[in-house]
């Protein structure tokens, strides 16, 4: 991807020509392909452009203690441009009860710093309290046998419910607890 975006996504997302997209269309990992990427690029020039960049979208709708509906308004935000269908699968919505595990390790990495280099913390108007847990298989597996997750799927109920219990333990820096759950879970097969 990054040879694609000539080293420079930034760049590339702001002053991209549609012949910079069509270089994108054989690309492929998964089930992302070119068409894909081509609409992610249109689609972040378009935050870029119409909504002052990605962290004021998510900035705009945060919540004291959440940022999941800020998520759902990005999804909004990214297809108002045309495009496919099949590129919604990408992006996911906790208001449709998606952990969006994806979009909230995204959002640790900006919001949150460390002294450790994981997690940048260049975005300064939001806050590591309202953060979620990147929830998947691994982390949700530990949680609730610490006791700290009861429901069986790894969705939007699930995370709002492991919120809860790691804000009663750190308030203002919930996910601290993150890497922990999901070391437990890979590395130590607990």
């Amino acid at each position: 991807m990054m040879q694609l975006l000539e080293q420079s996504p930034y760049d590339f997302v702001i002053n991209h020509s549609n012949k910079d997209l069509d270089a994108l269309q054989p690309f492929v990992h998964r089930t992302f392909n070119g068409q894909d990427f081509a609409q992610f690029i249109k689609s972040l020039h378009h935050i870029y452009k119409k909504h002052q960049g990605l962290e004021a979208v998510f900035a705009k709708h945060a919540q004291p203690d959440s940022v999941q509906n800020s998520i759902h308004h990005f999804k909004k935000h990214f297809f108002e441009t045309e495009h496919l269908p099949r590129t919604q699968k990408h992006i996911s919505d906790p208001l449709k009860n998606s952990a969006a595990k994806r979009i909230n390790m995204f959002l640790r990495w900006m919001i949150r710093q460390d002294n450790k280099g994981v997690d940048f913390g260049i975005w300064k108007s939001l806050s590591p309290s309202q953060l979620s847990c990147p929830l998947d298989v691994h982390s949700g597996n530990v949680a609730r046998k610490l006791g700290l997750l009861n429901r069986k799927q790894n969705d939007a109920k699930a995370l709002a419910e492991l919120d809860s219990e790691l804000r009663i333990l750190d308030a203002k820096d919930p996910v601290k607890y993150d890497f922990a759950l999901f070391g437990l879970g890979v590395f130590e097969k607990f």
